[in-house]
């Protein structure tokens, strides 16, 4: 099967040759990664798919390729201190492995802190061309071969909340909602624009989300999401299915956020993404959800990836196959881009037994 035939037969709920795949990896894995598989040249890699030669991604057979538009890009940049384009400043934090230093970039200041900021804030503006360049080299040069997919994630809350601060925009949920939905607005209108841009463009799929759950529970109530953030994810998937019907739609979301999964699905969403095994059972969602909804991850990147054996690594892929993967419906993965601490031995037990397990010999 082509790729991108394999993830289609996939989200038909169908069982393709094997299951398809999508990895991701932190800039320092990625390093890594060249290393072992002697590639040499790649200046540049995101995870989130903006900038990418897509060389690693190609070179161990995955199945779909990210390009991406957003606040997300904003993520992983080089400098040990920066302010992006949305006036959100980081910082460079370093932490150690037994394979190396690594550096995760840290928000350490918010433009709309203030109340009075949001009267003359100016975001940027979505419709610049250039924003949209790669994504239309990445359809024209990939799409016969690859599951194409448009990036638009931290959707609404994650950019809000880097604008304003995170304990003042929970406070703002409840003592001050109507500028909570103002801020709101402003990441919302932004993924929406560049999102339909993608879809126009011709991505086979719009990847959006944001982090609503912890890993027990989620980060704010049911009710809260209801009044904030359901009708948002509403408008956002009609307007992209109303420029393409057969566009699908993936939502991401860290943790435990079973109480509005049926909610996503009448809201029209199409694929869930990433299901951690840690915080919600990917074998009883399958079970409960699955007649309507695929699936996208799966893979434990909070213990086994980084920590297991390559045997656990390897039965963990098997036992998801049989389970949230049976009779089709998952592409499988990591539940996070694959960190520095992981065993090079781990990725790639991950990686062969994903690209050698055929569905007709898995045994239901």
């Amino acid at each position: 099967m082509k790729h991108r035939e394999r993830v289609l037969t996939a989200l038909n709920h169908e069982a393709p040759d094997r299951c398809p795949m999508q990895i991701s990896f932190t800039p320092e894995f990625a390093r890594r990664l060249e290393r072992d598989m002697d590639i040499r040249g790649i200046n540049k890699h995101n995870p989130h798919g903006r900038g990418n030669t897509y060389v690693l991604e190609r070179g161990i057979e995955e199945d779909l390729l990210l390009t991406s538009v957003g606040w997300a890009n904003s993520y992983y940049q080089e400098q040990d201190s920066y302010t992006d384009e949305w006036g959100i400043g980081w910082k460079s934090a370093e932490y150690e492995t037994k394979f190396g230093t690594g550096r995760y970039t840290e928000i350490k200041s918010h433009p709309l802190a203030e109340d009075e900021a949001i009267e003359s804030y100016m975001p940027p503006d979505p419709n610049r061309p250039e924003l949209y360049a790669e994504a239309e080299r990445v359809v024209k040069q990939y799409k016969d071969e690859y599951w194409i997919v448009g990036v638009t994630v931290t959707t609404i809350f994650e950019t809000a909340w880097a604008l304003r601060g995170l304990d003042r925009m929970l406070m703002d949920f409840v003592l001050n909602p109507e500028l909570a939905d103002r801020i709101l607005d402003i990441p919302f209108h932004y993924h929406l624009t560049a999102a339909k841009k993608l879809v126009e463009l011709g991505v086979d799929m719009i990847w959006t989300g944001d982090d609503m759950g912890g890993q027990h529970a989620m980060i704010i109530s049911p009710d809260m999401w209801r009044r904030f953030f359901k009708p948002r994810m509403a408008q956002f998937f009609s307007e992209l299915k109303s420029i393409n019907p057969k566009v699908k739609i993936a939502y991401h979301s860290d943790g435990n956020i079973e109480p509005i999964i049926p909610e996503l699905i009448e809201s029209g969403l199409d694929i869930l993404n990433p299901i951690q095994p840690a915080c919600m059972d990917p074998d009883e969602i399958k079970k409960k959800y699955g007649q309507k909804l695929c699936f996208w991850g799966s893979l434990d990147e909070q213990y086994t990836l980084p920590f297991g054996t390559p045997e656990q690594v390897s039965l963990e892929v098997l036992t998801r196959l049989k389970t949230i993967g049976k009779n089709g419906g998952l592409i499988i993965g990591p539940t996070h881009h694959v960190q520095l601490d992981t065993p090079m031995e781990n990725f790639w037990a991950m990686v062969d037994t994903i690209r050698e397990s055929r569905y007709a010999n898995l045994g239901y």
